[in-house]
Protein backbone atom coordinates (compact mmCIF):
# COMPACT_ATOMS: atom_id res chain seq x y z
CA UNK A 1 0.00 0.00 0.00
CA UNK A 2 1.42 3.14 -1.07
CA UNK A 3 1.02 6.45 1.25
CA UNK A 4 -0.82 9.65 -0.29
CA UNK A 5 1.75 12.42 -0.46
CA UNK A 6 1.08 15.80 -1.50
CA UNK A 7 4.12 18.78 -1.08
CA UNK A 8 3.27 22.36 -1.24
CA UNK A 9 5.79 24.72 -2.37
CA UNK A 10 6.40 28.34 -4.31
CA UNK A 11 4.16 30.36 -1.98
CA UNK A 12 4.33 31.87 1.55
CA UNK A 13 2.90 29.10 4.52
CA UNK A 14 2.12 29.90 7.97
CA UNK A 15 1.79 27.35 10.63
CA UNK A 16 -0.05 29.20 12.85
CA UNK A 17 2.40 30.80 14.47
CA UNK A 18 4.91 31.77 12.01
CA UNK A 19 5.14 33.11 8.44
CA UNK A 20 7.24 30.94 6.23
CA UNK A 21 8.70 31.30 3.04
CA UNK A 22 10.64 29.73 0.72
CA UNK A 23 9.42 26.48 2.43
CA UNK A 24 7.79 23.91 1.83
CA UNK A 25 5.19 21.21 3.17
CA UNK A 26 4.51 17.72 2.45
CA UNK A 27 1.40 15.89 4.05
CA UNK A 28 1.18 12.00 4.22
CA UNK A 29 -2.28 10.52 4.10
CA UNK A 30 -3.43 13.97 5.06
CA UNK A 31 -0.88 14.95 8.10
CA UNK A 32 2.10 16.94 8.22
CA UNK A 33 5.08 14.55 7.34
CA UNK A 34 8.02 17.20 6.61
CA UNK A 35 8.20 21.18 6.19
CA UNK A 36 11.30 23.06 5.47
CA UNK A 37 13.18 24.85 3.18
CA UNK A 38 12.22 23.70 -0.39
CA UNK A 39 15.52 22.08 -1.32
CA UNK A 40 15.50 20.25 1.89
CA UNK A 41 11.76 18.68 1.51
CA UNK A 42 11.90 18.21 -2.15
CA UNK A 43 9.27 16.82 -5.39
CA UNK A 44 7.65 14.17 -3.45
CA UNK A 45 4.37 12.66 -4.35
CA UNK A 46 1.63 15.31 -6.17
CA UNK A 47 3.20 18.80 -6.36
CA UNK A 48 1.11 21.84 -5.83
CA UNK A 49 2.45 25.01 -7.28
CA UNK A 50 1.49 27.61 -4.20
CA UNK A 51 2.34 30.76 -7.40
CA UNK A 52 2.52 33.30 -3.92
CA UNK A 53 -0.38 32.01 -2.55
CA UNK A 54 -0.35 31.52 1.58
CA UNK A 55 -1.06 28.31 2.63
CA UNK A 56 -2.53 28.31 6.34
CA UNK A 57 -5.17 26.95 8.72
CA UNK A 58 -8.27 27.70 8.48
CA UNK A 59 -10.12 30.13 10.45
CA UNK A 60 -10.69 30.33 13.94
CA UNK A 61 -14.29 32.31 14.37
CA UNK A 62 -15.82 32.87 17.75
CA UNK A 63 -18.54 34.93 16.85
CA UNK A 64 -20.93 33.83 13.94
CA UNK A 65 -24.62 34.96 14.02
CA UNK A 66 -25.64 33.37 10.69
CA UNK A 67 -24.78 32.68 7.18
CA UNK A 68 -26.09 31.41 4.10
CA UNK A 69 -29.06 33.33 4.37
CA UNK A 70 -30.65 32.30 7.81
CA UNK A 71 -29.91 33.22 11.28
CA UNK A 72 -29.40 30.78 14.60
CA UNK A 73 -32.20 32.65 16.21
CA UNK A 74 -34.93 32.55 13.73
CA UNK A 75 -34.27 28.55 13.70
CA UNK A 76 -31.97 26.87 16.12
CA UNK A 77 -31.77 23.72 15.22
CA UNK A 78 -29.02 21.44 13.51
CA UNK A 79 -30.31 21.97 10.04
CA UNK A 80 -29.60 25.40 10.50
CA UNK A 81 -25.92 24.80 11.89
CA UNK A 82 -24.92 23.04 8.90
CA UNK A 83 -26.10 25.31 6.83
CA UNK A 84 -24.34 28.32 9.14
CA UNK A 85 -21.04 25.95 8.77
CA UNK A 86 -20.93 25.20 5.03
CA UNK A 87 -21.48 29.03 4.20
CA UNK A 88 -18.26 29.63 6.47
CA UNK A 89 -16.29 26.92 5.52
CA UNK A 90 -16.54 28.40 1.83
CA UNK A 91 -15.06 31.54 3.34
CA UNK A 92 -12.07 29.78 4.94
CA UNK A 93 -13.72 28.99 8.57
CA UNK A 94 -12.45 25.76 10.08
CA UNK A 95 -13.67 26.01 13.25
CA UNK A 96 -16.62 28.93 14.51
CA UNK A 97 -18.73 28.74 17.37
CA UNK A 98 -22.20 29.47 16.49
CA UNK A 99 -23.68 32.68 18.25
CA UNK A 100 -27.31 33.14 20.16
CA UNK A 101 -28.36 37.05 20.41
CA UNK A 102 -30.85 38.03 23.15
CA UNK A 103 -33.32 35.99 22.86
CA UNK A 104 -36.17 34.42 25.03
CA UNK A 105 -36.11 31.97 27.56
CA UNK A 106 -37.26 29.05 25.09
CA UNK A 107 -35.06 29.84 22.32
CA UNK A 108 -32.11 29.96 24.34
CA UNK A 109 -32.71 26.24 25.41
CA UNK A 110 -33.78 25.55 21.81
CA UNK A 111 -30.01 26.59 20.97
CA UNK A 112 -28.26 25.02 23.32
CA UNK A 113 -30.00 21.30 22.36
CA UNK A 114 -28.61 22.28 18.76
CA UNK A 115 -25.25 23.17 19.37
CA UNK A 116 -24.92 19.88 21.64
CA UNK A 117 -26.63 17.65 18.58
CA UNK A 118 -24.67 19.30 16.37
CA UNK A 119 -21.37 18.52 18.56
CA UNK A 120 -22.46 14.81 18.37
CA UNK A 121 -23.45 14.45 14.96
CA UNK A 122 -20.03 15.90 13.82
CA UNK A 123 -21.21 19.16 12.10
CA UNK A 124 -17.97 20.28 10.29
CA UNK A 125 -16.81 23.26 12.56
CA UNK A 126 -19.10 23.75 14.97
CA UNK A 127 -16.90 24.35 18.13
CA UNK A 128 -19.34 24.67 21.02
CA UNK A 129 -22.11 27.60 21.69
CA UNK A 130 -21.32 31.56 22.13
CA UNK A 131 -24.02 33.20 24.17
CA UNK A 132 -24.54 36.96 23.59
CA UNK A 133 -26.75 37.58 25.69
CA UNK A 134 -29.60 38.36 27.27
CA UNK A 135 -27.41 39.09 30.73
CA UNK A 136 -26.25 42.86 29.33
CA UNK A 137 -26.59 46.80 29.88
CA UNK A 138 -30.15 48.30 28.22
CA UNK A 139 -27.68 51.16 27.76
CA UNK A 140 -25.02 49.26 25.08
CA UNK A 141 -27.91 47.04 23.66
CA UNK A 142 -26.59 47.94 20.37
CA UNK A 143 -29.04 45.56 17.65
CA UNK A 144 -30.36 43.37 20.46
CA UNK A 145 -33.71 43.48 21.50
CA UNK A 146 -33.86 45.70 24.95
CA UNK A 147 -37.03 43.97 26.02
CA UNK A 148 -35.26 40.59 26.40
CA UNK A 149 -31.90 41.45 28.18
CA UNK A 150 -32.95 40.86 31.80
CA UNK A 151 -30.52 39.90 35.15
CA UNK A 152 -28.91 36.54 35.35
CA UNK A 153 -31.44 34.08 37.98
CA UNK A 154 -29.73 31.40 39.32
CA UNK A 155 -32.06 29.29 36.87
CA UNK A 156 -30.21 30.65 34.31
CA UNK A 157 -27.09 30.41 35.98
CA UNK A 158 -27.32 26.51 36.46
CA UNK A 159 -29.07 26.12 32.69
CA UNK A 160 -25.37 27.41 32.03
CA UNK A 161 -23.36 25.33 34.21
CA UNK A 162 -25.66 22.17 32.60
CA UNK A 163 -24.99 23.43 29.18
CA UNK A 164 -21.33 23.78 29.68
CA UNK A 165 -20.73 19.55 30.71
CA UNK A 166 -22.60 18.83 27.41
CA UNK A 167 -20.78 21.08 25.43
CA UNK A 168 -16.97 21.31 24.29
CA UNK A 169 -16.82 24.93 24.87
CA UNK A 170 -19.49 27.23 26.13
CA UNK A 171 -18.75 31.23 25.29
CA UNK A 172 -21.01 33.77 27.36
CA UNK A 173 -21.16 37.48 27.24
CA UNK A 174 -22.46 39.22 29.72
CA UNK A 175 -22.79 42.47 31.32
CA UNK A 176 -21.52 43.94 35.19
CA UNK A 177 -25.33 45.64 35.11
CA UNK A 178 -26.87 41.96 34.68
CA UNK A 179 -24.32 39.04 36.67
CA UNK A 180 -22.39 39.12 40.01
CA UNK A 181 -19.05 38.49 40.13
CA UNK A 182 -20.02 35.57 42.23
CA UNK A 183 -21.94 33.96 38.99
CA UNK A 184 -18.86 34.94 36.90
CA UNK A 185 -16.86 32.85 39.05
CA UNK A 186 -19.17 30.25 38.90
CA UNK A 187 -19.19 29.87 35.60
CA UNK A 188 -15.56 29.95 35.02
CA UNK A 189 -15.12 27.34 37.62
CA UNK A 190 -17.72 25.02 35.52
CA UNK A 191 -15.11 25.57 32.57
CA UNK A 192 -17.26 28.24 30.76
CA UNK A 193 -15.53 31.25 28.67
CA UNK A 194 -16.70 34.13 30.22
CA UNK A 195 -16.34 37.41 28.08
CA UNK A 196 -17.79 41.50 29.13
CA UNK A 197 -19.57 43.27 26.60
CA UNK A 198 -22.98 45.27 25.62
CA UNK A 199 -22.02 47.18 29.43
CA UNK A 200 -21.27 50.84 30.33
CA UNK A 201 -19.28 49.51 33.67
CA UNK A 202 -16.34 51.56 34.94
CA UNK A 203 -12.97 50.40 34.60
CA UNK A 204 -12.93 49.83 38.11
CA UNK A 205 -15.81 47.63 37.81
CA UNK A 206 -14.85 45.64 35.13
CA UNK A 207 -11.55 45.27 36.49
CA UNK A 208 -13.35 43.26 39.59
CA UNK A 209 -15.11 40.94 37.23
CA UNK A 210 -11.83 39.99 35.21
CA UNK A 211 -10.00 39.11 38.89
CA UNK A 212 -13.26 37.23 39.45
CA UNK A 213 -12.45 35.01 36.33
CA UNK A 214 -13.91 36.81 32.82
CA UNK A 215 -11.06 36.66 30.37
CA UNK A 216 -12.45 37.52 27.11
CA UNK A 217 -14.38 41.23 25.68
CA UNK A 218 -16.81 40.84 23.40
CA UNK A 219 -15.85 43.07 20.22
CA UNK A 220 -13.98 45.86 20.99
CA UNK A 221 -15.15 49.31 21.09
CA UNK A 222 -18.51 48.59 20.23
CA UNK A 223 -21.36 48.73 22.48
CA UNK A 224 -19.12 49.68 26.08
CA UNK A 225 -18.40 52.02 27.64
CA UNK A 226 -14.97 53.56 26.22
CA UNK A 227 -11.67 55.69 26.98
CA UNK A 228 -11.85 58.36 27.82
CA UNK A 229 -9.37 60.73 29.99
CA UNK A 230 -10.78 60.06 33.41
CA UNK A 231 -12.65 57.09 32.84
CA UNK A 232 -11.19 54.49 30.77
CA UNK A 233 -14.25 52.34 30.69
CA UNK A 234 -14.35 48.40 29.44
CA UNK A 235 -12.06 49.48 26.65
CA UNK A 236 -9.31 51.05 28.59
CA UNK A 237 -9.87 47.59 31.14
CA UNK A 238 -8.98 44.59 28.05
CA UNK A 239 -6.17 47.13 26.65
CA UNK A 240 -4.50 47.26 30.31
CA UNK A 241 -5.68 43.94 31.25
CA UNK A 242 -3.07 41.09 30.19
CA UNK A 243 -5.28 38.09 31.04
CA UNK A 244 -7.83 39.60 29.14
CA UNK A 245 -7.85 38.76 25.57
CA UNK A 246 -10.75 40.68 23.05
CA UNK A 247 -12.50 40.45 19.84
CA UNK A 248 -12.55 43.00 17.50
CA UNK A 249 -14.88 43.66 14.04
CA UNK A 250 -11.89 44.56 11.52
CA UNK A 251 -13.87 46.14 8.69
CA UNK A 252 -13.14 49.30 8.49
CA UNK A 253 -16.80 50.18 9.75
CA UNK A 254 -16.84 48.86 13.13
CA UNK A 255 -13.39 50.71 14.19
CA UNK A 256 -11.60 53.24 12.60
CA UNK A 257 -8.13 51.71 11.62
CA UNK A 258 -6.47 54.68 13.09
CA UNK A 259 -8.33 53.11 16.63
CA UNK A 260 -7.43 49.96 15.84
CA UNK A 261 -3.64 50.51 15.16
CA UNK A 262 -3.98 52.17 18.90
CA UNK A 263 -5.09 49.42 20.26
CA UNK A 264 -2.73 46.77 19.12
CA UNK A 265 -0.19 48.55 20.35
CA UNK A 266 -1.57 49.27 23.30
CA UNK A 267 -2.62 45.40 24.04
CA UNK A 268 -1.16 44.34 27.48
CA UNK A 269 0.21 40.73 26.56
CA UNK A 270 -0.02 37.46 27.36
CA UNK A 271 -3.72 38.52 26.30
CA UNK A 272 -4.51 38.86 22.62
CA UNK A 273 -6.26 40.86 20.24
CA UNK A 274 -8.48 38.57 17.66
CA UNK A 275 -10.86 38.99 14.74
CA UNK A 276 -14.34 37.96 14.55
CA UNK A 277 -16.84 38.26 11.69
CA UNK A 278 -19.90 38.88 13.94
CA UNK A 279 -21.11 37.43 10.81
CA UNK A 280 -24.75 37.14 9.77
CA UNK A 281 -27.27 35.49 7.68
CA UNK A 282 -25.98 37.30 4.88
CA UNK A 283 -22.36 35.61 5.06
CA UNK A 284 -21.88 34.06 1.75
CA UNK A 285 -24.80 34.89 -0.17
CA UNK A 286 -25.34 37.86 -2.12
CA UNK A 287 -28.65 38.79 -0.14
CA UNK A 288 -29.37 42.43 0.41
CA UNK A 289 -32.06 42.63 3.40
CA UNK A 290 -32.64 40.13 6.19
CA UNK A 291 -34.51 39.98 8.93
CA UNK A 292 -33.28 39.93 13.05
CA UNK A 293 -36.54 39.66 15.56
CA UNK A 294 -38.85 40.95 13.31
CA UNK A 295 -36.99 43.82 12.43
CA UNK A 296 -35.28 44.56 8.78
CA UNK A 297 -31.42 44.69 8.42
CA UNK A 298 -30.16 46.34 4.95
CA UNK A 299 -26.97 45.40 3.67
CA UNK A 300 -25.45 48.36 2.03
CA UNK A 301 -22.02 49.01 1.26
CA UNK A 302 -20.45 46.60 3.04
CA UNK A 303 -22.65 47.68 6.27
CA UNK A 304 -25.68 46.08 8.46
CA UNK A 305 -28.13 48.57 9.79
CA UNK A 306 -31.45 48.58 10.98
CA UNK A 307 -33.75 51.52 9.70
CA UNK A 308 -32.81 53.88 12.49
CA UNK A 309 -28.92 53.09 10.93
CA UNK A 310 -27.95 51.20 13.87
CA UNK A 311 -25.20 48.96 12.78
CA UNK A 312 -26.88 44.92 13.25
CA UNK A 313 -23.55 42.84 12.93
CA UNK A 314 -21.46 43.13 10.04
CA UNK A 315 -20.84 42.09 6.30
CA UNK A 316 -17.08 40.57 6.56
CA UNK A 317 -15.27 37.69 6.62
CA UNK A 318 -12.02 36.50 8.07
CA UNK A 319 -10.31 36.89 4.78
CA UNK A 320 -10.94 40.45 4.41
CA UNK A 321 -10.69 41.25 7.96
CA UNK A 322 -6.89 40.24 7.74
CA UNK A 323 -6.38 42.19 4.84
CA UNK A 324 -7.85 45.34 6.47
CA UNK A 325 -5.58 44.89 9.01
CA UNK A 326 -2.78 44.38 6.74
CA UNK A 327 -3.00 47.43 4.45
CA UNK A 328 -5.15 49.84 6.70
CA UNK A 329 -3.98 49.45 10.27
CA UNK A 330 -0.45 48.04 9.62
CA UNK A 331 -0.08 45.20 10.92
CA UNK A 332 2.34 42.38 9.87
CA UNK A 333 0.81 39.62 7.47
CA UNK A 334 2.10 36.84 10.37
CA UNK A 335 0.56 38.47 13.62
CA UNK A 336 -3.35 39.33 11.25
CA UNK A 337 -3.02 35.13 10.46
CA UNK A 338 -1.91 34.54 14.18
CA UNK A 339 -5.41 36.87 14.89
CA UNK A 340 -7.60 34.93 13.16
CA UNK A 341 -6.18 31.31 13.52
CA UNK A 342 -3.93 30.29 16.63
CA UNK A 343 -4.98 33.08 19.08
CA UNK A 344 -9.01 32.60 19.08
CA UNK A 345 -8.08 28.57 18.62
CA UNK A 346 -5.93 28.62 21.88
CA UNK A 347 -8.82 30.38 23.86
CA UNK A 348 -11.45 27.41 22.88
CA UNK A 349 -8.62 25.09 23.38
CA UNK A 350 -8.00 23.81 19.85
CA UNK A 351 -4.54 25.26 19.85
CA UNK A 352 -1.36 24.86 22.17
CA UNK A 353 0.26 28.23 22.92
CA UNK A 354 3.24 26.47 23.83
CA UNK A 355 3.40 24.49 20.87
CA UNK A 356 6.17 25.41 17.92
CA UNK A 357 5.14 21.82 15.81
CA UNK A 358 1.60 21.93 15.51
CA UNK A 359 0.08 19.13 14.29
CA UNK A 360 -1.02 20.21 11.11
CA UNK A 361 -3.93 18.47 9.29
CA UNK A 362 -4.48 18.60 5.33
CA UNK A 363 -8.33 18.72 5.51
CA UNK A 364 -7.88 22.03 7.92
CA UNK A 365 -5.46 23.93 5.55
CA UNK A 366 -6.99 26.92 3.75
CA UNK A 367 -5.25 28.28 0.50
CA UNK A 368 -5.45 32.46 0.59
CA UNK A 369 -5.11 34.33 -2.51
CA UNK A 370 -1.94 36.25 -2.42
CA UNK A 371 -3.91 39.58 -2.78
CA UNK A 372 -6.47 38.87 0.47
CA UNK A 373 -9.48 38.66 -1.52
CA UNK A 374 -10.66 34.99 -1.15
CA UNK A 375 -9.77 32.14 1.23
CA UNK A 376 -10.45 28.46 0.14
CA UNK A 377 -9.78 24.81 1.79
CA UNK A 378 -7.73 22.81 -0.75
CA UNK A 379 -10.80 20.10 -1.47
CA UNK A 380 -12.54 23.12 -3.06
CA UNK A 381 -9.64 24.61 -4.80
Amino acid sequence: MTDRAVTFRNGEIFDGTSLHSGHAIRFVDGEADEFGPEADVGNVGEIVELGGDILSPGYVDLQVNGGGGVMFNDDPSVETLKRIAQAHRGLGVAKFLPTLITDTPDITRAAIEAAVEAVQAGVVGVSGLHLEGPHLSVSRKGAHDAAMIRPMEATDLQQLLDAAKRLPLLKVTVAPESVSEDQVAAMVKAGILVSLGHTDASYDTCCRYFAAGASVVTHLFNAMSQMGNREPGLVGAALASGTVSTGLIADGVHVHPATVQAAWCAKEKPGRIFLVSDAMAVAGTDLEAFELGGRSIQRRNGTLTLADGTLAGADLDLTTAIKVMVEQVGVSLEAALQSATSVPASLIGKWDVGSTQPNLQLADMVRIKSDLTSAAFLDAV
